[in-house]
This record gives structure tokens, sequence and C-alpha cells, in this order.
């Protein structure tokens, strides 16, 4: 304990004279402060000032859900274990939770419920709140995208949401690893969401609440089982929750405690006794509810994008789209919500206006699934899945307001009851027919170029050059880095790429000192240990592996960065907003090839086929130090480029692959290097002297190709109904695709039996009817005009019979008046 408070006092001395001698980073992260620096380059510079850990703190883990409970360690910083800790986070007072000193003298933090996805700041205090003088961010996840292991796992989550419904009871179970909450003994939690005030009103709020215990004192062995019962005192008005698991130290519901949580999931299995005994009838009020109410609602359907027309388009749109975690074909295809599809993608940004989002899902032939054919269908959402900024409020709270207002009713109209025209009335698949894939550049290799419209050619200078400038058009910049091969080889190749949009984040992802990319936010490096998906400001950023990383922009432009065998693939891929309205070295994108390379005073290049022209093209694209994105953490940059030349002029690169049969490197140039682009791998070998660099070229070039036949537009025609009284066969509506009718018996079909898509998007043929017969008919008519002609025979006789019976009574009333 002495040794530790040693430690802590010689931190307090060295932090007081740092601040007399203005040396300190309290208050100061992100800065450089007199002669060292809070700057996150500082570490690698080793510049930093020498509290600059105490103050700019880093934690482990640095995400957790967006529902809070997490317990996270706040590394490096010096404590005391009379220290007071408090974490307040987003600079929120209601968000500030307590936190501890353990054993070794670290400050732990619980993680807050949010309502929000991203990097989130926090700041620690040591004296229970009188002074947050410690600077840290934390990430909040969407419970959806959070890995399984961090949250609790409702065992057949099916049974629990379909509890109730005819042939679905029992006991339900869920499972927890122990580690997630620190106690010997928990609660077992309900906590539910809903929606207040009035939708798109400034009242409209979002409300988490605790509502009771299931189980109280339980011991902590990672299990837990119960019969549900329908809830009392009103708690089954609330339709949408999520199970916690807290420490039975805690007070019932108390709020940013160590815990672990369930999926949000439909609470079927607390709901009133009326949902039990007839379920579909209960279901079919609350659908009818829903109706009325979307009914009442503002159409968001216009501002939403339409879906592409393929599985393949949909997969390599990635700036506008990406995977649907619940419908994932690299993952089993486990479509829950969507039936008959393999595969599903969300548009990544939400809509302007009301934050909507787009969903489009496609079946194993790779064709849409329209909710006009199947359940399995593709649906809008009023509420975007992943949330949008600002965050906070509805609709656009991550996860919980896509619940309440596009799943809840999915389960009412189609799930729970047989309804599902009322939903999809109000949730319809929007087809491709305005669908406009976008067009995708491509940069690999040393340094070998394929422009937007198609003009491949080779640059090998060194410096820092626009890839891609649109001032005009969302502000896109995008910029790369050449470096050269080695220190004898005349050729370089793309190291580092550095992106932003209007005034987003800036994100560099460059070639790693090890293997794989590094990835920095603002000059800081992230880590994709623990989360895949980043929402960062005005960017999002995915990276699965360490050598695949994707960033995506709110105008929809996206750039993919691959590393293959050290070597840096960079593609971008642009929607037709950015037509006529890009510069740099990847062309003017307006499909007319002539013009897509000119110098940066707009001069063209007039013989693109020769190599020193087109190295003075390059060379006009080098950025100037002002508008430079990069991060210059090493001497060698900082000398090199920050303070050298941005395009330097003494290096000459070999223009031309020279032709030596005796290269000993020659017979597998030949081997690899075949095919179309084969030009540019044998470049890489012959002179950048490595079959690797060689073989990855042909993989980058021939992976461009592919992406560039995904991406060709597709003619549709348009969703075909059946008729009337009849059926059709076929769901494609695509150029080419077939639709076979026909009609149920005792129908005659007229129009057109089968029906093609044409090149010009317009059906082949006649709209299909189906029609009773004529011989139907007539007879049909026959017998009804006969068996009116028999009702007026019998009418006329009666009343003949009747009319005599009259007559024959009066005679013998006169018989008897005489």
């Amino acid at each position: 304990m002495m040794e530790k408070f040693t430690a802590v006092l010689f931190v307090l001395m060295v932090s007081c004279v740092c601040r007399t001698l203005g040396q300190t980073c309290q208050g100061l992260c992100g800065a450089t402060s007199g002669t060292c620096s809070c700057h996150p380059t500082c570490v690698a510079m080793k510049s930093c000032c020498p509290d600059y850990r105490d103050y700019c703190v880093e934690t482990l883990p640095y995400s957790g859900t967006i529902l809070g409970g997490t317990d996270f360690v706040v590394l490096d910083a010096n404590f005391t274990q009379s220290s007071k800790i408090k974490c307040m986070f987003n600079n929120n007072s209601p968000s500030i939770t307590e936190g501890y000193v353990d054993e070794n003298g670290r400050a732990h933090c619980i993680s807050p419920l949010l309502y929000e996805t991203g990097w989130i700041p926090f700041h620690v205090s040591s004296d229970d709140g009188m002074t947050f003088n410690r600077t840290g961010t934390w990430l909040s996840v969407h419970s959806g995208k959070l890995d399984s292991k961090f949250k609790a796992a409702m065992v057949n989550s099916t049974k629990w949401q379909y509890y109730g419904t005819p042939n679905v009871g029992g006991t339900l179970e869920m499972t927890w690893n122990t580690s997630m909450v620190r106690a010997d003994r928990v609660n077992i939690e309900l906590w539910g969401y809903r929606e207040t005030g009035k939708p798109y009103g400034s009242d409209w709020r979002a409300e988490w609440s605790y509502l009771y215990s299931l189980a109280k004192d339980q011991p902590n062995n990672g299990s837990f089982s119960f019969l549900p019962k329908p809830a009392a005192d009103g708690f089954s008005s609330w339709e949408l929750g999520s199970v916690r698991v807290s420490p039975s130290t805690s007070p019932d519901g108390s709020w940013n405690v160590h815990a672990v949580w369930t999926e949000d999931h439909a609470l079927a299995w607390h709901l009133e006794e009326k949902f039990r005994q007839d379920s579909a009838a209960w279901a079919l009020d609350k659908c009818l509810a829903w109706d009325k109410l979307e009914n009442q609602l503002p159409n968001f359907l216009s501002e939403i994008i339409d879906c592409p027309c393929t599985l393949a388009q949909a997969r390599a749109d990635t700036g506008r789209f990406h995977t649907d975690y619940g419908c994932d074909i690299e993952k089993g295809s486990v479509c829950t919500y969507h039936p008959g599809s393999v595969h599903c993608v969300r548009a990544i940004q939400a809509s302007p206006k009301y934050g909507a989002g787009q969903q489009c899902c496609y079946d194993s032939a790779g064709v849409q699934v329209l909710t006009s054919d199947s359940i399995g269908g593709s649906t809008p959402d009023r509420a975007h899945d992943w949330g949008s900024p600002p965050f906070q409020n509805p609709p656009r709270v991550p996860g919980q307001s896509h619940w309440v207002y596009d799943v809840l009713s999915f389960y009412y109209c189609c799930l729970w009851s047989d309804h599902c025209h009322y939903y999809f009335k109000h949730r319809p698949s929007s087809d491709c027919r305005s669908y406009e894939p976008p067009q995708s550049a491509v940069v690999f290799g040393d340094p070998h170029f394929v422009t937007f419209d198609g003009v491949s050619y080779s640059f090998n200078g060194k410096g820092e050059y626009t890839l891609v400038t649109s001032a005009e058009t969302h502000d896109l910049t995008i910029q790369g880095r050449t470096e050269p091969v080695n220190e004898t080889i005349k050729a370089t190749k793309m190291t580092s790429v550095a992106m932003k949009e209007a005034n987003s984040d800036v994100i560099e992802v460059r070639l790693s000192g090890h293997t794989g990319l590094e990835v920095l936010q603002n000059q800081k490096t992230l880590s994709f240990t623990e989360q895949s998906w980043m929402d960062l400001h005005g960017v999002f950023v995915f990276s699965p592996t360490p050598t695949n990383v994707t960033v995506m922009f709110p105008s929809g432009a996206g750039v993919e960065v691959r590393e293959r065998d050290g070597d840096l693939t960079t593609t971008v891929l642009l929607p037709e907003k950015f037509e006529n309205a890009t510069l740099g070295l990847l062309g003017k994108m307006n499909g007319y090839a002539e013009d897509d390379l000119a110098l940066s005073n707009g001069e063209r290049v007039r013989n693109q086929s020769n190599p020193e022209e087109l190295f003075t093209f390059g060379a006009s694209w080098a950025v100037f130090n002002r508008s430079a994105l990069f991060t210059y953490d090493s001497q060698y940059l900082i000398d090199n480029y920050l303070n050298g030349p941005r395009h330097d002029p003494s290096f000459i690169p070999v223009f031309s692959v020279p032709e030596n049969p005796d290269d000993p490197l020659a017979n597998q140039a030949s081997k690899i290097c075949t095919g179309e682009g084969s030009k540019y791998c044998r470049y890489d070998i012959l002179v950048g002297r490595s079959p690797g660099m060689g073989n990855a070229t042909k993989l980058s070039y021939q992976s461009h190709i592919s992406l560039v036949q995904d991406l060709k537009p597709v003619v549709s025609c348009g969703w075909l109904s059946p008729p009337a009284k009849g059926k059709k066969e076929g769901t494609s509506y695509l150029q080419g695709a077939t639709v076979r009718f026909t009609c149920d018996d005792d129908y005659t079909l007229k129009g057109s039996e089968e029906r093609v898509c044409q090149e010009n998007g317009q059906w082949s043929g006649e709209e299909a009817a189906c029609k009773v017969p004529l011989s139907i008919v007539g007879t049909v008519v026959g017998s009804v005009l006969g068996a009116l002609a028999l009702i007026v025979i019998i009418t006329t006789i009666t009343l003949y019979f009747r009319k005599q019976k009259r007559k024959a009574a009066n005679e013998d009333m006169k018989v008897e008046a005489f």
C-alpha cells in the first residue's frame, strides 16, 4: 500500500510541476501544450506531456451496449483507495454514474443507459464529482450489433416472442456469462420501452422504465428459468422491453449499475390474459389501431432511397447499403422476419426529414423479394433501425424507435394474426425502377488507376495526391500517399488514403507497420478488436477483418480499402449525384472517357498512352500543405512529407517494363500475368520485383472488373399483379424474366398468358384477366330467365284461381241474400 501511495504522490508532484511549467494535459487533451504534446500522435512521437496518460485516458473495454451497465477500467491513470469516482457522459449531469477503485488502484466506470450510438465523451472525477478533469471516449453500441457474448441470451427467443399464441407456453429460460455481473447474487428485472407524446411533435419522447422484478436474490450461476404470468398493475401495456440481470445489492430498478441485458424484444410472455385467450383477435385490434395511426402520420416513402434490383448490386453498393444483421447470407441466412429471403441490406443513411430507413431483401436467385408477392419481402421503415443523428428522441433512437413503429406492428398484423395486408399497405416494397447504381474507380499495385469512366493508366510519383475532389457536390475529398517500394526500386505504391466529406471526421486508412490496415479518426488510431462497425461524426466505418475497411459518407459515397500481400487497393464508389462534379487522379465522372484525365489547371492529357505526359498529369494533383488530411506521426513522415515536397520531383520512376528474357522473374511473370490487365501485373513483378505484388495486382484488377459487372444497370418492368380469380407464376420483374398467368376453374384467361420483361422496361403482351366463358354465361342467363318465366306462370295461375274463388263466393252471398 505504501508503494502505491508513493507512486500516486510522485504523479501528483510531477503534475504540479508540469502545470507550473505549462506542461500539463489537464483540460488540454488533443492539443499541443508548450514544449510537450497532448495530441494522440504524441505517443508515437514520444513527445507527450508527463501526465498525458493520467488526463487523456483510455479504457478497457472501450465499448458496450447502448442500454448501459458495462463495467470498464480507466487505464494508466493513478488513483487511491480513498478516491471517490464518478463518471459523467456526454457532458450531461443526468448521465453521471458511480464508479469505484479496485484493489490494484485502477478506477472503474459504469456506462449509463444512452439513447444514441457512437463515440460518447466522458469525464472522470476522483473527488466525488467536484471536478471532472480526466477525459476519454466511450463507444455506445446498438444492441443488435453487439456481440452475443456481451448479452444475456434468451433460450429459444422465438418462444419468448410468441408466448401465449396457440400451442406456445411453458417455462422460459435465459443464460448469461457470470463475469458480466460483478455479484454473487442477482436480481432479474424487466424493463420496458415506449415513446410518448404526439408523433413528430415537440413533446415526442423516448422512455426506458423499470417495470418489475421476475426474481430477487438469485445465485449468479448464469441461468434463470420461470413460468410467465400476465403482468399485473397495468404493466402489460408495455409491449417492448428487455430483461436485465443486476446485483441484488442494488435497489429495484436502480439506474446505471453493473448489469447484462437480453436483446430488446416483443413482450408476448407478459401480456394481459386477453392476449392468451385469443391472441389473434387481440393482435388484430392492435393492428387496426396501428393502421388508423399510420393513416394520420406523414408519408415518409417519397424520401427514402430505392432498392437495388439484384443481390449482386445490393452487396456491391457499399457506400449506400450494408448487410442487415438480421438476415445475412454469410451467417446462414437466418431471416426470421423475411422467410424466403437469403440476404437483406439496409440503406446506411436515414432519410433527412423523417429519419426513415429502407430494407431490401433477396431470394436465392438474387432477385428482390416484394411484399406484394411474399410476407418475406423488402420493407421500408418509418424509423431507421440504426437510428440517426441527433439521436436521443423518436424516431431517431437506435433500435427501439424501429421496434415501436415497424416491428411491433409486424407482430400485430403478420405474426400474431393473419392480416398482413394492413401492414404492407403502409410498408410496401419499393421496386428498383428508379435505382441507379454507383460508378466505381480503383487504385492498386505500383499505383495503377482505373477511373470512373474506365480509363486505365499508371502513375508512379512519390508524394501525396488528390484522388477525388468534389468541392461543389458534398465537398468530398479523398487523398492518397505513395512511397517508394524500397530504396533501390524506382517505383512507388499507395500506402495511405485519407478522406472527409464536408465537416465530417477525417478518416485515414494506411498500411500498418506489421500486417493489415490501421484506421485513424482525426489522427487517432481506432481499434476494431471489440466492434467492427463505428458511428462517427458524419461518417461510418466498417472493418470486419484487419485487411478490410469500408468508409461510408452521408452523400452515399463509399471507399473500400483492402490490403493484399502488403499492398493497398482502394475502390471509390460514387452515386449519380456526383456526375460531372469530380476531379483528380480518378477522373471526371461523366461517362466520357476523353476528358477523364485533366491536370489541376484544367488542361487535358492529350496522349493517354504517353507515360511521361501521364506523370506530369499525376504530379499536378499533389495536395497543398494546408489541405493535407494525413497524419504525420513519425520522423520519416515529417521529413519526407510534412516538411518535404508534396510531389518529389527528384523521384523519376521506371516508365516501361523492361523486356529481358534472362530476367529470373520473367517466367513467373508469364505464368501469373495473363488476361486483361496483365501489363500492370508484369510491371509490378518485373519493375517492382515482387511476384506477390504482381499477383495481388492481378486479383485487384479482376475484382474491379467483377464489381463493374455487378453494378451494371438492370432494366426493371415493375411488379405484375395476378388476375382476379387467377394466379401468376414468376416473381422476377427484370429484363428477360417471364411471368405466366392461369385462371381458376370455370374462368377463361383474356389477354396474354405469358408476358416478358423487355429491354425498354415494358411488359410484352396485354394485361391478363380471368372472365366467365360465354357458354356458361348463356346457361346461367337461360336458367335465370326460365326460372323467372316459371315464377310468372305459377303466379298467374295462382292469381286466376284466387279470382275465380272470390267470384264464386260472391255468387253464393247473392243467393243467400235472396
